[in-house]
């Protein structure tokens, strides 16, 4: 059975309303497109436009300086000199961007428009071809193309791990191994060879030249690091491995040299040797051969002779090993070429190595000794992107054709490679040439869709906007939808707004709904129908930042600047995004607020270091730098201070803004960017908190030190028994408070039985005798209380609140809450919970835990204020629903569940409206419920029994 039809009330109306204003349309929709102008987003009219419309609101740089001589101290006079001159130089102004000229952006992803159906048609792929490694593979590598768009660190990096533990062949191993290693961006860690072996078999570059499928864990451990060097064999050694002297029958003369052979041993090197020695040819009745003309050197056959005894390769260098590998391919050695292959792997070990030997390898064929120089070659991204004679192995149409001969014209290859020419520079040559290689390469459907749709992105960027148009349309004749909306944006900007209107009302109307249809209808609209579509927009998906900005702009032109800083304040509370922090920190400026306008800007960079302004080309660092002459800057003490009351008053924005501040004042300050990291993981902007723990292990005064960072990293990329070795290591140098707090964490991290929690409790009370400073100090103690009270020894969390509260950690508000709901004392653990919602403005979560401790109305208000204010948070919605299913209102308890799965595919959420499908009979649409659920967690018990359940009551 399909799912029910949506019956909100906002939903009907929203119909209703739309078919209403299409039929008002009519005939003169076309009329209205003619008068529309497109405007470049930094072209003449549009700049002259904003002239005449924001001299009120822009602010020149140049008035910065007026502003910095009344309120700074005196400094020298050269130094102002110099400040000011610099300053001048910049006559652009900065202000603040015309609404009409901002467009969204087409995200570079498969985007399904029913990713729940998508997802479960993949689950029910996986189970069918559980016993096929290599199609599994193939599988898991869609599977994270499909969840890309969600953002899921995570969850993206256990899909590649997955695929390389079923990976057979080995450029799928070395590309998927290379893959981990890039996610993870080891190249940023100082001290750290891109061929160091972790430890992780996964990752191991010399596992992964074994040919042929071996299960193993993402636990499993490699013993490379444990292992011996080889010894290298001398002369001696040599002979001791050859068989007995034997009769030397046959010579083979090269020059005026002869080479004394065993006449049999040289026949069983191939079949071609074989027919000549022994078959009617007249070599086989020859005492000596002439071999001049065979291209090898009298030195590479006097190698072929100790091969044909020896079987051994290890003790000739790597020139001769190469001839022998020549030899070999000339006359059909197939067992001496597979030793000359795997022998030749071993030498590469840099991209010297690699450039040289890869020539050597795809000439003759051995596929061995190219997947290892691509190895180095990968391994080394994205640095070796910019090494052109790297690049025109793979760029090239020769190159690729070359890597066809020995089979390794691969999707998966391409796939990596695009990826991080994508992230690196998006328009570049380079990206371009990648992608169009990727399309070569595509031979299911779903690959050509990505490799056109992501090549369409890249080309739109580049403003070549026919090529774009063509790119998208060939990704949408493969079956993805959103590529449409690349169809439109390009004919939008080819002076086609008419047509790109069409293009997406004709969605709308063909598919189910979603908020990004909206979105870019809105850019064809204009007034109260662009409005409109925003509005609907943000109600299929709040998530989507484009509406917000807008509203924001459009409210600023109307001279409502205050009323435009609280539309983005909307977002930015849940949804941290470089590019609003921007446009926040414009209005700002508009406003004269310049200390609100600076730490927007510290944020930002946070998030982005090399953060460009989008209109005048301003790097965020010199914004910071000119609007530090307008505001009073602190001293690190002060700093400190100011991180207190933040952190207190749960600001985290405001606490990334003066942690930057701190890391200017003492730049590459390890403990810092560990601080700032765990704020990024808060905010859930998991790539800019693995930077910043990546620059504090860099910046790391110790080993100790260095360990726990590594740890972190070890942790958070999904290896929690190495993590564990390095915080067991730290400790044996010197116990610290950071290093029982990682390990405590790491422990806590799984389902502890009372002994598991004993040892817990005893390595966070031995974190808190070390020394640390109030902040550390509170969140070790909410840690320890939330492990008392999963043990039931109340009163000791309590004291741990209060001890944590004490030094104002604000969130020991929620964990004291907890203790008296379980003391039954439940006004008091609401009370408790208004007083973090009085000092957290604006935090959802407060609102979340409080509605706990209240009856079902009151509850129900709290819920309402906390997706008002995180449409993202799940549970929410999850409460809503059940309350409606306890008043048998199944079809608005599907209805409110819906909602946030359309734009928010969460895994409990899944669940739960599986279960609801099953209670109502709706079977089919249960069991689709489960296979998303468990493409996105395969081991997720409750969600396997109802499957089970499911399915025995569907057969």
């Amino acid at each position: 059975m399909g799912m029910p039809k949506l019956s909100s009330f906002s939903q009907q109306q929203r119909v209703f309303t739309e078919k209403t204003r299409r039929k008002m349309r009519g005939l003169k929709l076309v009329e209205r497109f003619k008068s529309i102008q497109v405007h470049a987003l930094n072209s003449e009219a549009t700049s002259r436009r904003n002239k005449a419309t924001g001299e009120a609101r822009a602010i020149t740089i140049r008035s910065l300086v007026s502003k910095s001589k009344s309120n700074t101290t005196t400094t020298t006079t050269t130094t102002t000199t110099t400040t000011n001159s610099a300053i001048a130089n910049l006559v652009v102004p900065l202000q603040l961007p015309s609404a009409d000229t901002l467009e969204p952006s087409i995200e570079p992803y498969l985007k399904p428009t029913n990713l729940v159906e998508a997802l479960a048609e993949l689950y029910h792929r996986l189970e069918c071809c559980c016993l096929q490694s290599e199609k599994k593979t193939s599988l898991c590598v869609e599977q994270f193309t499909l969840l890309r768009s969600l953002g899921d660190q995570k969850l993206l990096r256990r899909c590649l791990r997955t695929a390389r533990q079923n990976a057979e062949d080995v450029l799928s191993k070395v590309v998927l191994s290379a893959w981990l290693r890039f996610e993870r961006r080891e190249d940023e860690l100082e001290g750290v060879s891109s061929m160091d072996c972790g430890g992780c078999v996964l990752e191991c570059p010399k596992v992964n030249l074994v040919k042929g499928f071996s299960p193993c864990s993402i636990n499993d451990r490699c013993q490379c690091p444990q292992g011996t060097k080889e010894e290298t064999s001398n002369e001696e050694s040599v002979f001791l491995c050859l068989p007995d002297e034997e009769k030397k029958d046959v010579s083979f003369c090269i020059g005026s040299e002869e080479i004394d052979c065993v006449k049999w041993r040289i026949a069983a090197l191939s079949d071609p040797f074989k027919a000549m020695l022994y078959g009617g040819f007249a070599e086989s009745k020859m005492r000596k051969i002439d071999f001049s003309k065979n291209g090898i050197s009298s030195k590479g056959m006097r190698a072929v002779e100790l091969y044909s005894r020896a079987k051994r390769l290890d003790f000739f260098c790597a020139m001769t090993v190469l001839e022998l590998l020549s030899f070999a391919n000339s006359f059909c050695c197939e067992e001496m070429k597979a030793a000359c292959d795997a022998h030749l792997a071993s030498f590469v070990g840099s991209v010297d190595d690699a450039l040289i030997l890869i020539d050597y390898g795809l000439e003759e064929r051995a596929p061995l000794l190219v997947a290892s120089c691509l190895q180095v070659l990968l391994r080394e991204l994205p640095n070796s992107l910019h090494n052109s004679k790297v690049m025109n192995v793979f760029c090239s149409s020769e190159g690729m054709k070359r890597l066809a001969m020995v089979g390794y014209d691969s999707f998966l290859l391409y796939y990596f490679l695009s990826q991080v020419a994508m992230e690196e520079i998006m328009v570049s040559e380079t990206t371009l040439m990648l992608l169009e290689r990727l399309g070569e390469c595509a031979t299911e459907r779903w690959q050509k869709a990505l490799a056109f749709h992501q090549l369409g992105c890249v080309l739109l960027e580049r403003k070549q906007y026919k090529e774009a148009q063509h790119s998208f349309e060939v990704a949408a004749e493969a079956g993805h939808v959103y590529s449409v909306a690349g169809v439109a944006r390009t004919k939008y900007k080819q002076g086609q707004p008419y047509s790109a209107y069409k293009l997406i009302s004709s969605l709308i109307f063909e598919h189910k709904p979603a908020g990004w249809m909206y979105q870019e209808r809105a850019l064809y609209n204009m007034g109260r129908e662009k409005s409109f579509d925003l509005d609907v927009a943000t109600e299929l998906d709040p998530s989507l930042s484009f509406p917000y900005k807008y509203r924001a702009l459009a409210k600023v032109e109307e001279k409502h600047i205050k009323a435009g800083i609280l539309e983005l304040d909307k977002i930015i509370g849940f949804k941290l995004s470089p590019d609003c922090l921007e446009v926040r920190a414009r209005m700002f400026i508009a406003l004269k607020d310049y200390g609100s306008a600076i730490k927007d800007i510290r944020a930002l960079l946070t998030l982005e270091p090399n953060y460009i302004t989008s209109n005048e080309k301003i790097s965020g660092k010199y914004l910071v730098h000119l609007l530090s002459h307008v505001v009073q800057q602190k001293s690190q003490a002060e700093c400190w201070m100011q991180l207190y009351e933040q952190w207190s008053s749960v600001d985290d924005v405001g606490s990334l803004a003066i942690i930057h501040q701190m890391l200017e004042n003492e730049p590459g300050k390890s403990l810092l960017e560990f601080r700032q990291s765990l704020l990024l993981l808060r905010l859930n902007c998991q790539k800019a908190a693995m930077r910043s723990l990546r620059m504090a292990r860099n910046h790391s005064s110790s080993l100790q030190e260095r360990l726990i960072y590594e740890g972190w990293i070890l942790y958070d990329t999904g290896y929690r028994d190495e993590a564990l070795a390095r915080v067991d290591r730290s400790i044996t140098i010197q116990r610290s408070f950071e290093a029982y707090f990682l390990k405590a964490y790491v422990l806590a991290d799984t389902s502890m039985d009372p002994e598991s929690a004993s040892y817990v409790i005893e390595l966070l009370e031995e974190a808190l005798k070390c020394p640390s400073d109030g902040l550390r100090k509170g969140q070790a103690l909410n840690n320890l209380g939330s492990i008392y009270v999963d043990c039931g020894n109340l009163d000791l969390a309590e004291a741990c609140y209060e001890n944590a509260l004490a030094i104002r950690h604000t969130r020991a508000h929620q964990g004291l809450a907890r203790v008296y709901h379980q003391k039954n004392q439940r006004k008091a653990a609401y009370d408790e919970m208004t007083k973090l919602i009085e000092k957290a403005e604006s935090n959802a979560s407060a609102y979340e835990k409080r509605s706990e401790y209240c009856d079902r109305e009151m509850a129900k208000v709290d819920l309402d204020v906390a997706t008002q204010l995180d449409p993202l948070k799940t549970y929410p919605y999850r409460y809503r629903a059940a309350v409606m299913m306890d008043e048998q209102k199944e079809s608005e308890a599907v209805d409110e569940l819906t909602k946030a799965i359309n734009f928010k595919p969460d895994l409990q959420m899944l669940h739960l409206r599986a279960a609801f499908y099953e209670a109502i009979g709706e079977l089919s649409s249960a069991l689709q419920d489960c296979q998303a659920a468990l493409c996105l967690d395969p081991n997720h018990t409750d969600t396997l029994d109802l499957y089970q359940r499911a399915r025995k009551l569907s057969f």
